[in-house]
């Protein structure tokens, strides 16, 4: 399989088009940008969430430091604000201890619906959408 096919041709949660999730850190499993998983990401890099303190708390008490930069592995560390493709159960996990992360729908890959269901994601979601008509 190719690693420069657009997003795998994988959808969002949504139905639509999956869309970048981040570049500054470049996230997801293929480190393009977006959370496509295809066949090959067993872990499942599908979420687009948003790091929080309490998210990357959570995380480094079970095992799973995202802070710390490792260079060996080219991962900067991340901080609060930044959006980074998690891995499906490790998001349900921190849920679960109420420190979910707020997700990005658009850029939140359907294979996280293999783990995680759409009303728990839309729960924590922050999406703006397209059409802001309904705000004046």
């Amino acid at each position: 399989m190719e690693h420069d096919e657009p997003a795998l041709n994988e959808r969002n949660v949504l139905g639509g088009p999956l869309e970048p999730c981040g570049t500054d850190p470049m996230t997801g499993f293929r480190r393009d940008g977006t959370c496509a998983c295809g066949e090959d990401d067993l872990g499942l890099h599908a979420i687009c969430a948003v790091m929080t303190p309490e998210f990357l708390a959570h995380q480094r008490s079970v095992g799973n430091d995202l802070s710390t930069p490792r260079p060996e592995w080219a991962f900067p560390g991340l901080h609060p604000g930044d959006r980074w493709c998690v891995v499906a159960a490790r998001w349900l996990q921190a849920h679960q201890a109420g420190a979910a992360a707020p997700v990005v729908l658009a850029s939140t890959s359907e294979r996280a619906l293999e783990i995680v269901p759409l009303e728990l994601l839309a729960d924590h979601s922050v999406d703006v959408p397209p059409d802001l008509s309904w705000l004046e």
